[in-house]
């Protein structure tokens, strides 16, 4: 047995004492930082289809920075717009909602009575709240109102176009539409008009150095980079520096601008510092405007385009890149929709969900490379007002009998100017298997009733919820849209 003295024993507590203040003080010093909430930059094409990246097919152009993109992050496959036009698209990307819940519909024209109804909450809203800096830089398109506009939308920051940049007096297909001055907007005011193709060239230019400008001013708190572009929806016009450089003509120097766009912003990034904890995710808001023909986009083999609700109208490119955390040179066919981008944003970043009803799934688990998660199991094909006109789970697809547009058996245009196409032409049923048949050829409704039957029912589930004027029908929990303060 060993005997230890008072003066020995207390001799030995401050030894050890002193050791575990320093392993303690040690281990504090050595503790990592916590990771900063990720900025996040979001870019939004118009009219942009499918086959127009050189890494999903497209000729005689390349896109350099968005094919490295590509091959730094992934690439989802299986990516639709929520609707096939302008508005309704966007409402539902800034909401996670279907578009026809909001109220929202079409392409608002300029002095539109209607807008995004202020009373909901967006990806800004929800961003800010948690702290970020919030900009945007392009195309708005959901009412040129004040009370609509993007700073009272949740940015605090605002330079861009308050709708299409063909709804102008120079529209080559209404010529004698009684549009009004098209003109940039700061904030809430509106600046210099853009009066014709050449005003038109240095869109692209302009919308890059404001986002550019934005990076920097906001390097040091988290911050919220939407970047809408208008191009490459008509007219087409690229800066001098871009324009003849391509061998696909007007088009091709458009989107090697766009993609020298992304480059800037990608660059800058990187030479800030952020490159590693930012998200960018770049998408567009519905296939091309086929009708444009040497204008026009490639929805890369799927049927019809922009308008429609075949998969040439709703199938859009989708890059995803965040080094160290989404996986890079991946390629993942899953399911996803632009109204999942808010619930997978907000819950990266810390921010809540909004408080009414929305349709957007969070894919976290996916998009970090966990390829056993299915988040999204249907999609609802709207259009017009509120018409359903097919639905969809997994790879599954029911169209029910619709007029719509078509631009199949009709001459494309050239040269700017639109080619017709028809509004009414009269679609069939149809029961597509879109992994052996993604171009909606082959109806195999006969061979498979079952599936038939399951797709009716959660027709009639959509058609509970959200309505469906094809059927007359009003949905039960359909908002409002804003509406114009008298």
């Amino acid at each position: 047995m060993v005997f230890i003295s008072k003066r020995s024993s207390r001799l030995l507590l401050s030894v050890f004492t002193a050791i575990g203040f320093g392993l303690s003080i040690s281990a504090w010093i050595m503790k990592p930082a916590p990771t900063p909430p990720p900025n996040i930059v979001l870019f939004f094409m118009d009219d942009l289809g499918y086959g127009d990246l050189s890494c999903t097919g497209a000729l005689d152009y390349t896109t350099p920075n968005l094919d490295r993109m590509a091959a730094e992050g992934t690439r989802f496959t299986n990516f639709l717009a929520a609707q096939a036009v302008c508005s309704a698209s966007r409402a539902a990307l800034l909401t996670g909602c279907y578009p026809n819940r909001l109220g929202i519909s079409g392409a608002l024209g300029p002095n539109s009575p209607i807008g995004l109804n202020p009373n909901e909450e967006t990806l800004a809203d929800l961003l800010k709240e948690k702290g970020y800096a919030t900009g945007m830089f392009g195309k708005w398109h959901l009412g040129d109102n004040k009370q609509f506009l993007p700073l009272q939308q949740g940015f605090d920051e605002y330079y861009g176009v308050p709708y299409s940049h063909d709804m102008w007096p120079l529209h080559p297909a209404q010529a004698q539409a009684n549009y009004p001055a098209l003109r940039w907007i700061d904030g809430n005011e509106p600046k210099q008009e853009i009066k014709n193709l050449d005003d038109a060239s240095q869109i692209t230019g302009t919308i890059t150095e404001r986002a550019v400008s934005f990076i920097r001013n906001h390097k040091k708190k988290p911050f919220f980079l939407y970047v809408p572009h208008p191009l490459p929806h008509v007219p087409l016009a690229a800066s001098p520096k871009f324009k003849g450089k391509s061998a696909r003509g007007i088009f091709g120097d458009v989107l090697t601008e766009l993609d020298w766009s992304v480059g800037q912003i990608l660059g800058e990034l990187k030479q800030q510092g952020l490159d590693k904890n930012t998200l960018v995710i770049f998408i567009s808001d519905n296939g091309p405007w086929l009708n444009y023909g040497d204008h026009a986009g490639s929805s890369g083999g799927f049927r019809e385009g922009k308008g429609t609700s075949f998969e040439g109208g709703h199938r859009v490119p989708c890059l995803v890149r965040w080094p160290g955390v989404v996986p890079a040179g991946r390629v993942c066919n899953k399911l996803l929709t632009t109204m999942d981008i808010l619930p997978t944003v907000v819950k990266l970043c810390g921010a809540r969900l909004p408080k009414q009803q929305i349709d957007g799934v969070d894919w976290i688990t996916l998009l970090k490379g966990d390829n056993t998660v299915t988040p999204r199991d249907h999609f609802y094909y709207y259009y017009r007002k509120n018409s359903l006109e097919a639905v969809r789970q997994g790879d599954w697809k029911l169209v029910f009998p619709h007029p719509g547009r078509t631009y199949e058996g009709f001459l494309p245009g050239q040269g700017g100017k639109p080619g017709p196409s028809t509004e009414t032409h009269e679609f069939p049923a149809g029961l597509y298997d879109l992994r052996r048949d993604p171009g909606e050829r082959y109806d195999v409704r006969e061979q498979h009733p079952e599936l038939v039957a399951k797709l009716e029912k959660l027709a009639e589930e959509a058609r509970a919820d959200l309505g469906d004027d094809l059927q007359k029908r009003t949905g039960a929990n359909v908002r409002e849209p804003g509406r114009v303060s008298k």
